[in-house]
């Protein structure tokens, strides 16, 4: 609870004024006598320490600050949600994880990428580029690129941040939980065959190291 003019306990305080400017250490009747002949308020912005800091200012205003501040911080406050791939990730399967991806994009959360290589797979990294780029170009009315694919030990990953709300169009729809066709949206017609040439649909599971022959 901020504590403001005689509610202010300490005998006594460090004043500032609203521009920053020093008034040093006085007893708090003082303070607030200056703080009232100026049309002001004592504000306490600091109890904890020894002598408490107050400032001089409207606290009607300083109150509106204050809360516009801790909006601002609140909005910013994102949290950074991932979404995993693999070379040989299926077309349905990529489908979903980009109908999730836009879910979370919407929610105004920024989305870490990640590619991750198995065996022989390794010696070609550069597939793994190529899915991720390809999911830039997917994502491009969602997303745009925060931190583009970086490879990583056995993996490549980036990052995307959401576009302003009113840019975003949705291109991978999900209904309960499950991808709808893209037959039953006419506007997605776009496709892309290099892309989609260039990154194998399947890997077996039970034999990853035979993917790449």
């Amino acid at each position: 609870m901020t504590r403001i003019n005689d509610r202010i306990r300490a005998p006594k305080v460090r004043v500032v004024t609203s521009d920053g400017t020093q008034l040093g250490v006085m007893s708090a009747r003082e303070a607030l006598a200056k703080a009232q002949a100026l049309g002001l308020d004592l504000v306490e912005i600091a109890g904890q320490v020894d002598p408490p800091v107050c400032k001089i200012v409207d606290y009607g205003k300083y109150k509106y600050e204050q809360a516009k501040l801790k909006k601002q911080k609140s909005k910013s406050a994102t949290r950074m949600k991932e979404v995993k791939f693999r070379v040989g990730t299926g077309q349905h399967d990529y489908n979903i994880k980009l109908g999730r991806a836009e879910s979370f994009l919407d929610s105004n959360h920024k989305c870490r990428f990640v590619l991750q290589f198995r065996g022989r797979e390794n010696a070609h990294k550069d597939l793994g580029f190529v899915v991720l780029n390809r999911i830039v170009e997917d994502l491009k009315t969602m997303a745009q690129v925060d931190q583009p694919p970086r490879l990583n030990g056995r993996a490549v990953a980036m990052i995307l941040s959401p576009l302003p709300a009113h840019q975003r169009k949705r291109k991978f729809h999900l209904f309960h939980g499950e991808l709808m066709e893209e037959d039953d949206f006419e506007e997605d017609e776009t496709h892309t065959p290099e892309l989609d040439d260039e990154v194998p649909d399947e890997v077996p599971d039970e034999s990853p190291d035979s993917s790449l022959h």
